[in-house]
């Protein structure tokens, strides 16, 4: 019977993506400025739906089949279950790269929920999506640089490697020395994209859309809308340029204590345009990499500290956050004024690289954010309650978006131990996460639906940062960056709309309580690891 039902809800996607694209294909091509742009879309809409319907359904089947009758908590259950989930994401994988563009920044994210989804689909896909994506061939290269720049690479350039040292979901990178000397990474876009980015936005809407009104639990409408936002300004690498400048220019005036820290690749204007981006050349260790890092003489744990508080002053300060901070786009290398740490250790220069996505927060948005990670890290249950209302949460889903932001069941998030939101990567945590994720799916999908698109992004970015920080062996003080970070912005927030001398001497000594508390976890922190050092 579930099967029957299974192949009827493909069946009817099949017949849904073939009217959607003969039905009114002619129509389209007819009344388009563009025909044979408009050919393209209507070719690549139904054979990505194939494809998509025709994975989804063999994963569903294959679970159904492969665990039928086995009893649940069985050890041969377990086993059956570990071999579906690496074949199904194996043939997940398969289709990302298949179709190439959104889904493999699709994929990417999925390599990033460490604690919500099955081990076998992260390892799969955070091996394969970050820096192994589809290649394409020198003479794509060459038409993006003649349709840009008129001239071959090898003429723009007095040196250009055509083999890339890296590719990504838009784009891939070439090493180059320019007529000067100069050392520079090129990122040049994929030629299929011009040519696939509507067609993916088509399929996904469509997708997503039947999805709904099948299961109307799976409500992920709002994916389609940031998509249909974010997609076309990742396209144009001069708004990428210009998001790397804005971003030192926001460290050197909000944030100088950590400017020197914080760096962006220096870009070449006169070879930039929408589809070229030629920059400084950055040499350093992927932030992922701890063998490497501890090479360069830095401690990972300096990398962990920076990372996050280089993030938590973007999200409560500046309000201009970089969205995509998986492991390669964040390169680290010592500090270049060669300064040490008392033991000897080099400081850590963290190198931001792909500045394609970025989200604003306006004021209030960011002064409820800041204030919400502040009740987080003290255990504030009212505090977190006020502002998860404030951004959309409702009163009856608070708990769950305090969960999903700091992956931890609510019990723990209210704990006043100072250990209270770390997640220890056993895995007892994680079939716990797992558990929880499964059983308030259509919660988790009203709760999406609900929050500010921005805020979304923020928890993409969590994300990211989480499997960043677990590679680098999270501790407690990334939480203490965030409480000490979100608490002075919280405050500054407060000094700006306060004019009596009484209100603001109200906000310092608030200000002194929270570091006074600070302080308190501070001090608790290292007695808890002297005391695990000693047994």
């Amino acid at each position: 019977m579930a099967t029957r039902s299974l192949w009827r809800t493909r069946a009817k996607l099949a017949v849904a993506a073939t009217a959607l694209c003969t039905g009114g294909a002619a129509a389209t091509i007819a009344t388009s400025d563009d025909p044979a742009a408009a050919l393209k879309l209507c070719t690549a809409v139904p054979l990505r739906l194939l494809r998509d319907s025709a994975t989804a359904a063999s994963i569903v089947f294959d679970y159904q089949y492969s665990l039928w009758g086995l009893p649940e908590g069985s050890n041969e259950r377990a086993k059956i279950k570990h071999e579906v989930h690496l074949r199904s994401a194996r043939k997940l994988q398969e289709l990302c790269f298949r179709n190439g563009g959104i889904y493999i920044k699709l994929g990417q994210h999925i390599g990033q929920l460490e604690y919500l989804i099955p081990q076998e689909y992260v390892l799969t896909m955070r091996e394969s999506m970050l820096n192994k994506c589809p290649v394409s061939s020198y003479d794509q290269v060459c038409e993006v640089f003649k349709k840009e720049l008129g001239e071959t690479p090898d003429k723009v350039f007095d040196e250009f490697d055509p083999k890339p040292i890296a590719s990504a979901s838009l784009a891939q990178v070439h090493i180059a020395r320019t007529h000067d000397g100069q050392k520079v990474a090129v990122k040049v876009q994929h030629t299929h994209m011009t040519d696939t980015a509507a067609a993916d936005q088509a399929t996904v809407e469509f997708l997503v859309n039947t999805l709904h009104r099948l299961f109307p639990s799976f409500d992920y409408r709002w994916l389609v809308a940031e998509i249909r936002e974010s997609l076309p300004k990742e396209l144009d690498f001069l708004i990428e340029a210009k998001n790397s400048v804005k971003c030192l220019e926001n460290f050197r005036k909000l944030s100088p204590h950590i400017a020197d820290y914080v760096y962006a690749p220096e870009v070449h204007w006169s070879l930039s345009t929408s589809k070229l981006l030629t920059m400084e050349f950055m040499d350093g260790a992927y932030v992922n990499d701890v063998i490497t890092i501890q090479k360069l003489g830095i401690h990972p744990s300096d990398v962990a500290r920076l990372v996050s508080q280089t993030f938590a002053e973007m999200m409560f300060k500046h309000g201009f956050v970089h969205c995509d901070p998986h492991a390669a786009n964040l390169l680290v290398r010592p500090l270049p004024s060669g300064k040490r740490r008392i033991f000897g250790k080099k400081k850590p220069q963290l190198i931001l690289l792909d500045h394609g996505l970025y989200k604003e927060l306006d004021f209030s948005t960011r002064f409820s954010y800041a204030s919400l990670w502040r009740a987080l890290v003290f255990s504030d249950a009212n505090g977190i309650k006020e502002h998860s209302v404030k951004l959309g949460a409702g009163e009856d889903l608070y708990v769950l978006f305090a969960g999903i932001l700091t992956m931890r069941p609510w019990n723990r998030v209210i704990d006043p131990a100072v250990d209270h939101l770390v997640i220890k990567g056993t895995d007892s945590d994680r079939s716990e996460l797992q558990m929880y994720a499964s059983q308030y799916f259509p919660q988790i999908s009203e709760l999406l639906s609900r929050l500010p698109r921005v805020i979304l992004l923020m928890l993409k970015t969590n994300d990211c940062l989480r499997a960043v920080n677990n590679s680098l062996g999270s501790s407690l003080e990334t939480f203490l960056i965030i409480g000490r970070v979100s608490s002075e912005a919280v405050v500054e927030a407060k000094m700006t709309q306060m004019k009596s001398l009484f209100s603001r001497i109200d906000i310092w000594f608030e200000e002194f309580l929270f570091e006074a508390r600070l302080l308190a976890l501070q001090i608790a922190f290292w007695l808890l690891r002297v005391r695990n050092a000693l047994t």
